[in-house]
Formats: structure tokens, sequence, C-alpha cells
């Protein structure tokens, strides 16, 4: 029997607007809300939640000092393509760039995802 089943993924971040319209280019969805709390719904997956946190600081990849406490594995048919249309949206590339099943990058308010081939 389990306790619980998850809700929602929930991003720190500076504008969670901004973010949530990141994430929305490269997932689909729509987003809701304003503020400080702003939620993207995604086709047939879960929710990404985006909250508004003062003095954001993101996390470091890879670094021993300081954790990234998670990633966003995202799923894709093709990794050049993925890799231009996030790179335009604002991603920065966090490792070398080029490998046939993953490739590492922060989204504009610094979090780390991966783009994996399917």
């Amino acid at each position: 029997m389990t306790l619980a089943k998850l809700g929602v993924v929930v991003l720190d971040c500076p504008d969670p607007r901004a973010l949530a319209g990141f994430y929305a280019e490269v997932l689909g969805g729509t987003v809701e809300g304003e503020g400080d709390w702003v939620d993207l719904k995604v086709p047939g997956g879960s929710a990404l939640a985006f909250q508004r946190a003062p003095g954001h600081v993101p996390p470091k990849w890879p670094s021993g000092e300081a954790s990234q406490q998670f990633h966003l594995d995202l799923v894709v048919e093709d990794l050049d393509t993925a890799e231009k249309g996030v790179l335009a949206l604002g991603a920065k590339p966090l490792a070398e760039q080029g490998g046939s099943s993953f490739r590492v990058y922060a989204d504009p308010a610094g979090h780390p995802f991966c783009l994996c081939a399917c």
C-alpha cells in the first residue's frame, strides 16, 4: 500500500511565468497562473509547477561542493534537433555536447536538465 502519490514537481526560480514559458516551448502544454506560482499543464504527462524564490541561486553541475539536488530527463526523438531548439529558447550547455544518448543543459533559471535519446 502506498502512502501518497506524486502531485507535481516544483522548480524554484526568480520568474515563474518566464520559466514556465520556456518549458511550455520545450514540452508543449499550457501555462496557467500568475505571480508567485505558475503551473504548466503538459498534455499526456505530469504537470510542472514554478514557484518564485527571491534570491534563487541556481545549482552547480557537476559539483561536489553544491548538490544539483535533482534534474529533469526529457526524452526526444532527435538530439540534434532538440538541442538546436532548447538553445534557441535560452538553455545553456553544461557539458561537452555531441553524445549519442544524452546531453546536459541548464534552463534559463539555471536548473540542469538532460535531453535523452529515445
